[in-house]
């Protein structure tokens, strides 16, 4: 069983009006700073380990956020130091960091090449200066390319482009100019996301206003399918919902995610699923300062898992590879039993519905099921989860 570490880096230049993620405009004194928290954090969850028997090797290490490309190119190889010397990494381990357009230079990607840094995944969102203006994004689609250009130059092995469709404005011929100039530029890895409208955001505000005006559904669905036509037509097979992948530049660490194995995460409101518990970190800095300083690990809060939300999770998870889907092999050796001793009626229905294929290996959505992937994962959810 594979197991990851994401780390979370909070600051952004400035915050995007759509965004939810725990985020906070950029000041310069608070990143070293931070670092010290960081640092605190990652000494606590190695002497928890070692105290339970060994800090094991992780074969993923994810440097999201926020924004970790706003940190200088000492403080990025601070970094990386700091979480090598307390975490062991497998050798052929992928090593993941975010970045924004406009926030690389060569000599902070020499500083992650350096750490061993083997995965760039670019926040490019859309190739629309207009729409990026109306997202609240700092860069042009001007400088996603010239981001590319500098990634390619420092020699990062694999690049993933981020992509968002369904925005406020955008129309399908749109949506298809942003996927050709992406992948004009060749990555190694898309992930397209529909935007989600979440509550607290500007963009929530404005959509409750009426001042929001996005495409409807089919229009929608057909971006969708309009993302799988272009990347599969340009050689990037589509390996999860929302995913695509040259061969094997598929994102490891977020296979963890979608297998239900074990990730540890730092810094403030980062998550894990540790030890057969669900944990969240405290988002805001003072409070994350604040139980650090007080010998504590900065948790919200903890939830054990079930036996029963563990397969459940385990199910409509693994869902979500739409080649892979759920192994057979994996959960009887997991959980001791097969999916139809636990889920027989809901997969019979599904498959009589042509929404799911079941063989003898695995159980996964087929084309049809994958437009209506959050109706089918219903289907699996027997239990739901209490915070404790």
């Amino acid at each position: 069983m594979s197991r990851g570490l994401y780390v979370h880096i909070p600051f952004c230049i400035r915050k995007c009006y759509y965004c939810d993620f725990n985020s906070f405009r950029l000041r310069g004194p608070e990143r070293d700073h931070f670092l010290d928290l960081l640092e605190q954090e990652a000494d606590r969850w190695a002497a928890r380990l070692e105290a339970a028997g060994g800090v094991p090797v992780l074969d993923t290490l994810y440097v999201g956020g926020g924004t970790p490309t706003t940190l200088e190119a000492g403080q990025l190889a601070r970094l990386f130091g700091a979480l090598r010397q307390r975490f062991p990494l497998a050798p052929q381990a992928e090593i993941t960091v975010e970045a924004n357009p406009g926030t690389l230079t060569l000599e902070k990607l020499a500083a992650l090449r350096e750490a061993g840094v083997n995965r760039l995944s670019l926040g490019a969102q859309v190739f629309d200066d207009g729409l990026l203006r109306r997202l609240g994004r700092e860069h042009d689609a001007a400088a996603i390319e010239t981001s590319v250009a500098l990634a390619r130059e420092a020699g990062i092995p694999s690049l993933n482009l981020d992509l968002i469709f369904a925005l406020p404005g955008q129309d399908l011929r749109g949506w298809r100019a942003t996927l050709q100039r992406a992948l004009a530029l060749e990555p190694d890895h898309l992930s397209c996301y529909s935007l989600i409208i979440e509550e607290g955001t500007p963009f929530y505000r404005w959509h409750q206003m009426g001042r929001l005006p996005r495409p409807d559904e089919e229009e929608e669905l057909a971006m969708y399918q309009a993302a799988i036509e272009a990347a599969e037509g340009a050689g990037l097979a589509q390996y999860e919902i929302s995913n695509f992948a040259r061969p094997g530049h598929q994102s490891r660490h977020n296979l963890i995610y979608w297998r239900n194995q074990p990730y540890l995460g730092l810094g403030p409101g980062a998550h894990s699923w540790w030890e057969g518990v669900r944990r969240a970190n405290l988002g805001p800095l003072p409070a994350y300062e604040a139980a650090l300083q007080a010998g504590r690990l900065p948790l919200e809060r903890e939830e054990p898992i079930s036996r029963a939300l563990e397969m459940d999770e385990t199910m409509f998870l693994g869902l979500r590879l739409t080649r892979e889907g759920v192994d057979r092999a994996a959960f009887r050796a997991r959980f001791g039993t097969e999916p139809e001793a636990v889920y027989g009626l809901a997969i019979d229905r599904l498959v009589r519905l042509g929404l799911l294929e079941a063989d003898a290996h695995r159980i996964r959505l087929t084309r049809q099921g994958v437009p209506v992937a959050n109706q089918v994962f219903l289907a699996f959810l027997r239990t739901v989860p209490t915070a404790v």
